[in-house]
């Protein structure tokens, strides 16, 4: 394959130009790179190497002006809208966020050379009929609002005239000046030869510039398309090259260079479909191993082009072994560093702090990170995980400075948790220091690659400190973090490597003029490649178009040029896109895949598949947990200690969780409760019931008592909450709401109390008692023992009462029992089946003929007590409140043969599906 460049140089090298008489200009400076290279290999002798510029550097050349860059160009025009006569101005958090829009506006204003006064008067009438109003005096946010896209005019005008007074300017207004400036440029060049390379779509400054070199002096111009999309009228591969030769003049009197006829050879085409974008990364690292075996002596002439360089990252990381040298076009984002969220985290901390400190998340987030971690690093101990535990313990869902150097006893806590109020300028230095602490532990650690993310930092934060330091408006933290992320985004880490060895990874704009055998493409997809409607400006449509500014036609019109490009020479294309159809990703195939399956010419030729990754279907089978000899040994000493309600209910419900909760004590993971969790609610309802109703002991309740004891509610859900919800706020929120709700239920059920005792005798007999009892198993040749607490015994008019007080909603149905096997097989009969074993214990320590048992359920206290009841059928209203030895020994059959499923080594624990 002879590449587009290879051909250039070769006809140049016929012509027998003095090579250090050559200015060449082309499109990017990779392509420079290649024709370098080219120069060298074709030509076979010593000269003096020409110069070579990308358009850019050539620009800048003939304007003599430097760029600025984004980040200059914001501050000078935030500077310039200040003094711009507004009643109210944006603080420069607030102007970032729409200042890039503008200055890509100003921009294109310029590359296209339009009369500015012209369009910002069209575009501020255009405004004011979208907002016209039929009122007669305007408001003033309409005044400003109109006063602003007036004013815009005299906005573009100073910030040109600042730049230019520093000696730079935007992209656009170099361009500008450079036109101005070509005349003499040309005319203090006139023994140099000028060849241009490899052009396509050219802004109206580049077109200029271009056809008066050409007219003026000794220049040629070759141009990179085939002759295919040329005599299509309508491919959009050639519409910009076909305008430059109907419309300059150069070509009237001379013929185009440059023009192939490689689109039509023989290629082999695939055209693969695959879900996800990690997807095509992995697919693509599959096909570059398939392909290696076959071209690894060609690799130079194979490209990987990312038509979403988001990509690259994945991509990188899924190239195969195989093939041994890679080189990136593209630089990392140093936004994509592991480094870049130390620092703006640190910002969002002391951006987020309130009076009472810094919420519990946020700490638990930042002290987590790796490259925060390693600054705490100790060798006797693990300063963070014992402060992040310490945290969970005490429930502290806020963390001031003081407690946060009291729980890391480092001299780097004070550091970064200071109760300082930063300015910007003192923010900026405190980075400053934890980069040189973080260099410390990583030249121990020999962390190279940290090390190069870290100086990458160090100078960016010098960069910062110099913008500040000029520029007063950056007044807060949340200024200096957008400044920041301006910042972040737009640097990159260079990858380092032999330019032109090796597998080819670039963007779909550093391929321009650069030919390779073997092409894959990504992300092939409609608002990708083509990027589609996007409109980011603040100028209309149509105004646009009358004005000559470029819209998404021509920009959809660039990238069908050079995905066309990259076809024209190679022999082997394989072109990636994702079929899953998203807003954030891209949406269907690219028009761009539908163009090239629908030309005749590859009608046959092009192979379609769809891949997808291998899927092994896995059958989700209960887990099964075979008892050996130290499961059972366990069991042992769980049955010794005694089976509890709870732990019965749970086997129940699925006896994986009995296995793993009560006989290997896993428990749910500690965490901080910035709400009350459902347990700690119930625990202080609890522990203010017992509270109340201790004095109660042994008497029979009163109305007047009862009176006395509600009016000491609120002070005793104060005390105990603070012994309970351990360093929780419950001043407001969710917690406050909380606390409301637990006074309201206990005020609600005295109220119940008292009414009931209007007509009825209550005796309290007992209030929180543990009891323990064996259990004769004589299948078992070990002890087995009940054990609970039960919340309440009282006497209802003479009658025996065993109550059970829950804070969840339990309902009627939930404890009446028709079938006896659904209380040792069905979790939804647990309530009856715990007030039947407190039944069992309480008995079985103090026998007693009858005896009622219930649940006051806080949820549901309307229904009263909700008593435990049997019944012949599920729709029977008769029901049999009284739990008498009969009952008992039904239920003692089944409890028995419930322990005896547990205990038994021949029965495995099989984990139930849980509703």
């Amino acid at each position: 394959m002879r590449s587009f460049i290879d051909e250039v140089v070769h006809d140049i090298a016929q012509k027998h130009y003095g090579f250090e008489s050559l200015i060449v200009v082309l499109p990017s400076k990779r392509a420079g790179t290649f024709l370098r290279t080219a120069l060298a290999k074709n030509t076979g002798k010593t000269f003096f190497s020409p110069e070579i510029f990308s358009i850019e550097s050539f620009v800048e050349k003939i304007s003599g002006l430097l760029f600025a860059n984004n980040t200059q160009q914001l501050f000078t025009l935030y500077e310039c809208y200040l003094e711009q006569p507004y009643e109210r101005k944006d603080d420069f958090f607030a102007f970032s966020k729409w200042a890039q829009t503008l200055l890509q506006d100003f921009n294109e204003i310029d590359r296209y050379l339009v009369d500015a006064n012209e369009l910002f008067s069209n575009l501020a009438a255009i405004q004011e009929i979208n907002h016209w109003s039929l009122q007669e005096e305007k408001t003033d946010l309409m005044v400003d609002y109109l006063k602003f896209w007036y004013s815009l005019d005299n906005l573009y005008s100073d910030f040109c005239t600042k730049l230019l007074h520093k000696g730079m300017g935007h992209q656009g207004l170099v361009y500008r000046k450079a036109c101005e400036a070509i005349e003499g440029f040309v005319s203090t060049h006139a023994n140099k030869h000028f060849v241009f390379v490899g052009f396509n779509a050219l802004n109206t400054s580049e077109s200029r510039i271009i056809q008066y070199i050409l007219n003026s002096t000794k220049a040629d111009i070759y141009w990179d398309v085939d002759e295919y999309f040329l005599d299509d009228d309508i491919h959009d591969a050639g519409l910009f090259i076909r305008q430059h030769f109907n419309s300059w003049s150069f070509f009237e009197q001379n013929s185009p260079k440059g023009i192939s006829s490689n689109f039509l050879s023989k290629k082999h085409i695939e055209v693969i479909g695959i879900p996800k974008n990690i997807s095509q990364a992995k697919y693509l690292g599959q096909l570059l191993r398939d392909l290696s075996k076959s071209q690894l002596q060609n690799l130079q002439n194979m490209a990987v082009v990312l038509g979403d360089e988001t990509l690259m990252n994945p991509i990188i990381n899924s190239i195969p072994d195989e093939v041994e040298g890679i080189n990136i076009t593209m630089g990392y984002p140093l936004s994509k560093t592991p480094m870049a969220s130390v620092f703006d985290d640190l910002l969002d901390l002391y951006i987020t702090r309130t009076e009472q400190g810094w919420f519990h998340l946020a700490i638990e987030s930042f002290l987590a990170h790796p490259y925060v971690r390693i600054l705490f690093d100790d060798e006797e101990s693990d300063k963070v995980a014992t402060a992040l535990e310490s945290i969970k313990k005490n429930n502290w869902a806020y963390l001031n400075s003081e407690r946060l150097l009291a729980l890391l006893e480092s001299e780097m806590a004070p550091l970064l948790f200071s109760h300082k109020l930063y300015e910007p300028t003192t923010f900026i230095e405190l980075c400053k220091r934890v980069v040189l602490a973080l260099k410390e532990v990583l030249i121990k650690r020999h962390d190279h690659l940290g090390l190069e993310y870290l100086y990458r930092f160090f100078t960016l934060f010098n960069q910062l400190s110099g913008l500040v330091e000029e520029n007063t408006f950056v007044k807060d933290l949340r200024s200096l973090q957008a400044l920041y992320r301006e910042l972040v985004n737009t640097e990159s880490l260079d990858f380092q490597g032999e330019p032109l060895e090796g597998l080819q990874i670039m963007g779909m704009l550093e391929s321009r003029n650069l030919d390779f055998e073997t092409v894959i493409l990504t992300s092939v997809n409609e608002g990708i490649l083509p990027s589609g409607k996007s409109n980011n400006s603040f100028i209309p449509f149509d105004l646009k178009v009358r004005l000559g500014l470029p819209t998404y036609k021509e920009k959809d019109a660039v990238y069908t040029y050079h995905f066309y490009r990259l076809l024209q020479r190679a022999k082997n294309i394989y072109i990636l896109y994702n079929t899953e159809p998203d807003v954030l990703e891209g949406g269907e195939p690219s028009r761009l895949i539908r163009q090239l399956l629908a030309d005749d010419h590859f009608k046959g030729s092009i192979v379609e598949k769809i891949a997808a990754p291998i899927i092994v279907p896995q059958m989700k089978t209960p887990e099964m947990i075979e008892k050996d000899s130290h499961l059972i040994s366990l069991i042992k000493e769980h049955s010794n200690r005694g089976f509890s309600p709870t732990s019965l209910s749970n086997y129940v419900r699925n006896p994986i969780d009995f296995y793993k909760r009560n006989l290997l004590g896993i428990d749910d993971v500690l965490e901080v409760e910035e709400n009350i969790a459902a347990n700690t609610f119930g625990t202080i309802v609890h522990d203010v019931l017992e509270e109340l109703y201790t004095p109660f002991i042994g008497h029979f309740l009163e109305k007047d008592k009862m009176h006395e004891a509600k009016k000491k509610v609120t002070t005793l859900v104060n005390r105990e909450f603070s012994k309970t919800f351990f360093g929780g706020d419950i001043s407001r929120g969710k917690n406050f709401i909380a606390y409301n709700v637990i006074v309201r239920y206990i005020e609600n059920f005295i109220d119940m109390e008292i009414k009931e005792i209007e007509s009825h005798r209550i005796k309290i007999l007992a209030l929180e008692e543990n009891l323990k009892v064996d259990l004769p198993i004589p299948e078992l040749d070990f002890p087995v023992r009940l054990k609970g607490k039960l919340d309440r015994i009282d006497e209802h008019d003479g009658v025996l009462r065993i109550i059970d007080y829950k804070t969840g909603k339990v309902t009627q149905p939930q404890v009446e029992i028709v079938n006896w096997e659904e209380l040792i097989t069905d979790y939804k009969y647990s309530k009856a089946f715990q007030l039947l074993c407190y039944a069992i214990m309480y008995t079985g320590l103090q026998p007693i003929n009858q005896l009622q048992a219930g649940i006051f359920s806080f949820k549901n206290l309307n229904s009263g007590i909700l008593s435990f009841a049997t019944k012949e059928a599920s729709r029977s209203r008769t029901k049999d409140y009284i739990i008498n030895n009969e009952v008992l020994d039904t239920f003692t059959f089944y409890l028995r043969k419930l322990i005896i499923e547990i205990c038994s080594p021949q029965q495995p624990f099989v984990e139930k599906e849980i509703e």
